[in-house]
């Protein structure tokens, strides 16, 4: 069954090469997407693709690459748009 995930995880996510190394995980796992860092210090990202790689996906942001510091991480499950092409990294915050 394919889903979506809309993440937000915090902690020390910034600075600790978090994005590229969940493009890189996502990838692997093929999971479509984007992800990016909010001004407040999150990262935020949406993952879609079968349900068990994006649970994969999601695990690896609850501990992140080395460096990061995860303190938490907020999932909201919304519906499946398979909007997405590939998985990008998103730089500026458009809300």
């Amino acid at each position: 069954m394919r889903v979506r995930a809309h993440v937000f995880v915090s902690g020390r996510v910034q600075g600790v090469f978090f994005r590229s190394e969940t493009r890189y995980e996502a990838k692997k796992c093929g999971v479509k997407g984007w992800v990016r860092n909010l001004p407040d210090g999150r990262l935020e990202a949406v993952f879609e693709g079968e349900e068990e790689n994006v649970k994969k996906l999601i695990e690896f942001c609850r501990r992140g690459p080395r460096g990061a510091r995860v303190t938490g991480i907020d999932v909201v499950w919304e519906k499946y748009s398979g909007e997405f092409k590939d998985f990008e990294i998103r730089y500026g915050y458009r809300f």
